[in-house]
């Protein structure tokens, strides 16, 4: 009992000690060895949300795929990467058709040391060092610039096809960020591939391998936009944004149109991992903060079987038009349909035809030029320009005016209907007929001047932006407030000219975009009401059965921008000349719809333009675009549609109004549709995820 009671004695003394000794002695060195670790968050990367069209189509998804990836420590050495390169150069194959030549100077200065820096001599070496114009700092730099340019082709040639294996993991190696994965392949990465290097991940030191994967379009719908690849990363103009939103430099990012627009809303909210590193950069721990999620899908306002149809449309008349006499300029038209009381736009469509080195054409998607690029417009403005004339007081629903050419000293003005005579007609012959002279005439009351045959005339500059202020209550020269990146606004003239004045009431000075057109006719169409256009109809959760579309999460509202300033009898008024336009016995677009069998409104437009296109030998070609706005039914309007055309001709005449060919066509598909949905109406209730409908051709 007295040995046992002693040496427990022993070791409790033993114990004391040693605490004191830890405590006392080394308690300082412990401290600093723990103010010395860092704690590390690295998030991993999760599927981006799907994108549907407003049936629950899928236009863009996911495709996962096998990945082999490296995530290097603080503490990595450059020589540690490269022996494990080596390693993994013998599992899998990877393509070495991309290696920049800066990585292969590089990595032939590592294999080949003493060689390389043999090429710059001792004294140049010294000169370059003891130099006062070079910045300590950049003078081994300078040296290894040197080295570079020194290697020879044969130099590089010595690196053998394994020597290039190596290097093209090597280099994705050293391109990583400290404790972030990087992926080293993910595209091909075969069945075997990936369990090979599964079975020798105890023998690949920070290799694993996991699931990426590829976006994949299901439509060729240019404003769905695109991602950053993992090589890419984030792009450097917008480095500092993501980064402060908890991104990781080599994170896939949205760069384009719908993708760069809802971009944390696809992204989903990343797994994140907590490395805890002492002061050698080793990993002593790792904690799972979060799981992370799928980013959130989006249902779109499009219709993609729709917008399918009318791209077949605009495809064909473009081709059509195309082989006519005078269409050499010609090469795009567009069409932007959308719900006039929501906002919502159900299809985008923008056709160019684009011609390769070998003389072959092809047509390509361009529906971003339907709120990028903009055009003289023509004579549809004329509604908004007569509503700015009631507004302003200077005309009145149901005036007579006299329609006779234009004489401003010595240049004349004149309808194209009336070329030399003199007739008078009220504001809905004149919308009808598509008469200049009576908005020309509108235009003299609005500026407050009296026009005098072969005078002179001098109007007032501010009278510039009391039309242009008006035009804008209807969406014309200003954002629409699409939910897309890069709308432009058109160009507004420079010149003040009284000419120019009266080329802006019909459409021939300033340029709106196709989109600009759409929300113009929208807002007469709904009654004055300037709607906010919207791509997005619903933010839901992720599909928990790929089979379902997730729950709601929010629902985008009609966002009314402003009204205009007109009363509801004012703008019934000019709703009923669009009608004429169609229905009228001398209607500009009666031989393209008297016989329609439904009831709709618009308005045709013809500019004369000078060419200002991607072709600049032909700058300042005189040439015609055409135009074509409208709504449907006529009661009730379900669509607003703006047809534009620019470049469609330089001969001088249309011959064939292809304008209002695609306008008729369009509403004809869009009621079809309409007919077909009824008529099928529990096949797309329940919200189910439908077959995708592609845009692209067999």
């Amino acid at each position: 009992m007295n040995v046992l009671f002693f040496s427990i004695f022993v070791l409790f003394s033993i114990l004391i000690l040693r605490l004191g000794y830890m405590q006392i002695v080394k308690g300082n060195d412990y401290v600093r060895a723990l103010q010395q670790t860092e704690e590390v968050t690295v998030n991993t990367s999760v599927p981006r949300g799907r994108i549907y069209d407003r049936q629950g189509r899928v236009l863009v998804d996911n495709k996962p795929k096998n990945a082999i990836t490296y995530t290097k420590l603080q503490s990595t050495t450059s020589d540690e990467m490269l022996k494990t390169a080596r390693k993994l150069a013998t599992l899998i194959k990877m393509d070495t058709s991309k290696i920049a030549l800066r990585d292969k100077q590089d990595f032939w200065i590592k294999l080949h040391n003493k060689e390389a820096y043999a090429k710059v001599s001792k004294s140049e070496q010294d000169a370059i060092n003891k130099s006062q114009k070079i910045a300590a700092t950049d003078k081994q730099a300078e040296i290894d610039k040197l080295v570079r340019d020194r290697i020879t082709k044969s130099d590089l040639k010595s690196l053998t096809k394994k020597d290039l294996q190596v290097l093209a993991i090597y280099s994705k190696m050293i391109a990583g960020y400290n404790l972030s994965p990087q992926i080293i392949k993910s595209d091909h990465v075969t069945d075997k591939e990936f369990a090979v290097v599964s079975e020798h991940l105890f023998d690949l030191p920070n290799v694993n391998t996991t699931t990426d994967w590829d976006r994949v379009k299901n439509s060729d719908l240019s404003i769905l936009g695109s991602t950053t690849s993992p090589t890419e990363g984030i792009p450097k103009d917008k480095l500092d944004y993501y980064l402060a939103r908890n991104y990781s430099r080599n994170d896939r990012v949205g760069k384009s149109y719908i993708e760069e627009e809802y971009e944390e809303v696809l992204q989903g909210q990343k797994a994140v991992v907590k490395s805890e590193t002492n002061g050698s950069g080793q990993v002593v721990d790792t904690t799972t903060v979060s799981e992370g999620a799928p980013g959130n899908d989006l249902v779109l306002t499009v219709d993609s079987e729709l917008q399918l149809q009318l791209d077949k449309i605009v495809e064909k008349q473009l081709l059509t038009a195309k082989s006519q006499g005078g269409a050499y300029l010609l090469d795009r038209a567009f069409l932007v349909m959308m719900n006039p009381n929501t906002g919502e736009i159900l299809s985008m469509v923008g056709k160019k035809l684009d011609t390769d080195e070998k003389g072959n054409t092809s047509v390509n998607d361009y529906a971003i030029g339907t709120f990028t690029s903009s055009y003289e417009v023509g004579s549809v403005v004329k509604p908004a320009t007569l509503l700015t004339g009631y507004s302003l007081g200077a005309i009145k629903p149901g005036q007579v005016l006299l329609d006779t050419p234009i004489n401003i000293a010595g240049t004349i003005k004149k309808s194209i209907f009336n070329p030399s005579g003199a007739m008078y007609l009220d504001d809905l012959t004149a919308l009808e007929r598509s008469s200049n002279v009576y908005m020309f005439q509108t235009a003299f009351r609005i500026a407050g001047v009296n026009y005098v045959p072969g005078a002179g005339l001098r109007i007032d500059a501010n009278n510039f932006a009391k039309v242009r202020n008006s035009f804008a209550q209807f969406g014309l020269g200003v954002e629409t407030g699409i939910d897309l990146p890069g709308e432009a606004t058109g160009v507004k003239g420079q010149e003040t000219l009284s000419g120019k004045f009266l080329d802006l009431v019909i459409g021939q000075y300033d340029t709106f975009t196709p989109l600009q057109l759409a929300q113009y006719v929208s807002t007469i169409a709904n009654g004055g009401k300037r709607i906010q256009p919207h791509l997005l109809k619903e933010i839901r959760e992720p599909s928990e059965d790929g089979k379902t579309i997730g729950k709601i999460i929010e629902e985008v509202k009609p966002n009314v921008l402003n009204i205009i300033d007109n009363s509801q009898e004012e703008i019934k008024h000019v709703k009923n000349g669009m009608h004429r336009v169609y229905f009228g016995n001398q209607g500009s677009a009666a031989s393209k719809f008297k016989d329609a069998n439904f009831d709709a409104a618009g308005k045709t437009g013809t500019a004369e333009v000078v060419y200002y296109g991607p072709k600049k030998t032909s700058y300042g070609t005189k040439t015609l675009t055409i135009t074509h706005i409208g709504f449907a039914p006529y009661d009730n309007p379900e669509i607003a549609y703006a047809v534009v055309i620019p470049w469609v001709t330089t001969s001088g005449s249309i011959t064939n109004p292809t304008n209002n060919i695609i306008a008729r066509q369009a509403i004809e598909k869009y009621f079809e549709l309409q007919k077909k949905k009824t008529k099928n109406a529990e096949e797309t209730v329940g919200q189910k995820i439908q077959k995708s409908t592609t845009d692209k051709r067999n």
